[in-house]
């Protein structure tokens, strides 16, 4: 198939999902993660009409948007483990940041930003495994993290993510991120966004009520072979 029959084929697919659990698909933002792929798939994908790409390495995120430039509508999702050293580089080309897990990247994210910039809108990376290596913020922990990055001048708090733990069904892992979400909107009302869904777990998440989908090679084809 071709990169447009790709993306026709698994946007049908969303929408076939959002009806059957009797959403609008029309609410539902796909993100096209492009890692490892070269920038001009994301000038291709901009043509075919895609305006959310996604990238979970910063040195790639940051040579990408450079590269492209602007391109009008064109929001950059920074999907990946953020570092405080690399915040100020995240925070200038992310239009999106799906992954705060702790108060210290939330303040490093929130200084970088300069007077009369645009808030940043960030998502809360939420655990769903009881592996404190893997991340995300603890369940014990969100509301203590929404609350801290609800008091940060520069950042817009959206909402939640996560990933569907390895060895669980990712129906039962996003019925709970369903029910942090919850937790979240009782201290940031417009916090809905739910991050979640990818290409092999897209469906289950749109039942759980996922708002935006991170699709990788369903859409760009095979990775090239990275070194």
């Amino acid at each position: 198939m071709t990169l447009a029959e790709r993306l026709a084929h698994v946007d049908a697919g969303i929408a076939d999902a959002a009806l059957a659990a009797g959403r609008d698909p029309g609410s539902i933002t796909r993100i096209v993660v492009t890692k490892f792929h070269p920038v001009s798939l994301v000038q291709e994908l901009y043509a075919l009409g895609v305006r959310d790409v996604g990238e979970n390495r910063q040195q790639e995120f940051s040579e990408k948007a450079q590269s492209v430039g602007e391109l009008e509508g064109l929001r950059w999702h920074f999907i990946g483990q953020a570092q405080t050293n690399k915040a100020r580089a995240i925070r200038a080309a992310a239009s999106v940041v799906h992954s705060v897990d702790r108060a210290k990247i939330a303040n490093a994210l929130d200084s970088a930003g300069d007077d009369g910039d645009p808030a940043l809108d960030v998502l809360l990376q939420v655990n769903l495994t009881d592996d404190a290596a893997r991340g995300g913020v603890s369940p014990a922990d969100l509301e203590r993290l929404a609350e801290h990055v609800d008091g940060c001048r520069t950042l817009r708090l959206r909402g939640v993510m996560a990933v569907a733990p390895l060895g669980e069904e990712p129906a039962r892992a996003f019925a709970r991120l369903s029910g942090y979400a919850d937790r979240v909107r009782a201290i940031v009302p417009a916090a809905t966004w739910i991050s979640a869904g990818m290409t092999a777990d897209y469906a289950d998440a749109i039942a759980a009520g996922a708002t935006h989908l991170r699709i990788g090679s369903a859409i760009t084809g095979p990775r090239p072979v990275h070194g």
